[in-house]
């Protein structure tokens, strides 16, 4: 099966991960294996405690073992790095690479 990482970039971020993928994630229809996620721009909101879509994710962060990432400048310039889901970590470009680059075979910019 091929791995993949998603990088949620676009403004349609929360309609595609929480009308598309991530019901295939819980219902184990998705094809691929998701190894990570890494969150910029505004699609950092969608990893606050409290978010129905981000609880969602920490769930399949922890059963599924998919890494989350939110931008580091982007979670500091919104102050919200003290209210995320337990599961995101915060860091830059280089972090997430880091993380999951040697696991995945593509990486996808939704």
């Amino acid at each position: 099966m091929k791995k993949v990482a998603y990088i949620v970039e676009s403004n349609l971020g929360s309609y595609i991960l929480g009308n598309m993928i991530v019901p295939q994630l819980e219902e184990d229809r998705h094809y691929v294996e998701v190894v990570g996620m890494f969150f910029i721009h505004d699609n950092v909101y969608l990893l606050l405690r409290g978010n129905p879509l981000a609880e969602r994710l920490d769930k399949l962060s922890r059963e599924k073992g998919i890494y989350l990432q939110a931008c580091d400048q982007c979670v500091y310039m919104r102050n919200i790095a003290d209210k995320l889901i337990n599961s995101a970590r915060i860091g830059c470009f280089p972090d997430f690479y880091r993380a999951i680059i040697d696991k995945v075979d593509l990486i996808i910019t939704i």
